[in-house]
């Protein structure tokens, strides 16, 4: 019979409960998990503000780490046409009026726009 020591030393993690699950499982689970939180209305839905700041952190994190992505000139590209795409919907604005002007100050433009060529030249 095995001992405690000798279960817990163990390569396997069977009998462990959700952390001696397969990865793919623990997946389901908590995709199940998620969807009855929000069936319910239990789950928490962020603010602009809450989801600003998360994504602030996540890439602040991501930085620090070496984890995060470096876009090449295109993908910056785009990055900014997908994230401008629905403008017009948004705004309420048609072609006739529309001034294609994007958020942002001129000087903001700039500095993007030299952000996305910073590895050009590598």
């Amino acid at each position: 019979m095995a001992t405690h020591k000798q279960n817990r030393d163990s390569d396997h993690n069977e009998g462990q409960g959700f952390v001696g699950m397969d990865p793919k499982r623990q997946r389901e689970i908590a995709s199940e998990g998620g969807r009855a939180a929000h069936e319910s209305g239990n789950a928490h839905e962020f603010d602009s503000e809450e989801a600003r700041e998360a994504g602030r952190k996540g890439g602040k994190a991501a930085h620090e780490s070496g984890n995060a992505h470096e876009f090449d000139s295109e993908e910056a590209r785009e990055a900014g046409r997908q994230s401008h795409k629905n403008d017009d919907k948004r705004s309420g604005s048609n072609d006739d009026n529309h001034d294609n002007r994007r958020g942002g100050s001129h000087e903001q433009h700039v500095r993007a726009g030299q952000q996305s060529h910073k590895n050009d030249n590598k």
